[in-house]
């Protein structure tokens, strides 16, 4: 199952990813995971983004590390699951998508942008992102529940879709919306998906998750996993 080659090598997933470490990640959850649960779940949220993307019939995938490739977390997973390593480089979120998407397109017809925060992000519906960008679009979104996305693929690059955004707010999407239109885009937009940021998040993934989510959890929220 893990084998990350494309065929035809037109499309590339990029996986953007912080390193592991108590009281840098997951941050909001600390109240009620405490700092070592946080970054235990980061692990875990991680791995389970790349046994979804590194797949037969997914595109190569990147793992773009924060603040870098040299963590040993990030080397034990190149060897696992045979992901090439890149440095995240520039300063907020926008401008390091726009740094991995710079250099996706550079390599190939279209990439998909991702981060590993949306447990409920289906291989089936990276695929139909896949699918759409193969099929012509120059944008395709999966919408977060938080007014975020928790996806975006594009075949040609506009820097404007990354710069002097509101990350962090439930305005993030609907902007986005507006300046792919702006920017004449055609755009296919998914069903959406929840993140995993927030303590009331962990309680809807276990009351709607199946047992993938709950091993997700388990020891971790053990009043609900």
């Amino acid at each position: 199952m893990f084998s990350s080659s494309d065929g035809t090598k037109r499309g590339r997933i990029l996986l953007l990813a912080k390193a592991p470490e108590p009281n840098k990640v997951k941050t909001r959850l600390i109240p009620v995971l405490g700092a070592q649960g946080a970054a235990e779940l980061q692990k875990r949220l991680i791995r389970n983004a790349l046994h979804r993307v590194v797949r037969d019939g997914m595109p190569r995938t990147e793992l773009w590390c924060a603040p870098d490739s040299e963590h040993p977390f990030f080397r034990d997973l190149e060897c696992e699951y045979s992901v090439t390593l890149r440095d995240q480089t520039g300063g907020d979120l926008g401008a390091r998508m726009l740094a991995a998407a710079r250099e996706g397109l550079a390599e190939a017809e279209y990439v998909i942008l991702l981060g590993t925060d949306s447990p409920e992000l289906s291989p089936r519906l990276i695929r139909r992102a896949l699918d759409a960008l193969s099929g012509g679009r120059d944008a395709v979104i999966v919408p977060a529940h938080d007014g975020g996305y928790v996806l975006l693929g594009l075949s040609r690059l506009q820097e404007g879709l990354f710069r002097d955004m509101p990350w962090g707010t439930d305005r993030v999407l609907e902007e986005t919306r507006r300046r792919l239109v702006r920017f004449g885009f055609s755009q296919e937009e998914l069903s959406p998906c929840g993140d995993l940021d927030r303590p009331e998040d962990l309680k809807r993934l276990c009351e709607r998750g199946g047992s993938e989510i709950r091993d997700l959890l388990r020891d971790l929220y053990p009043k609900k996993a």
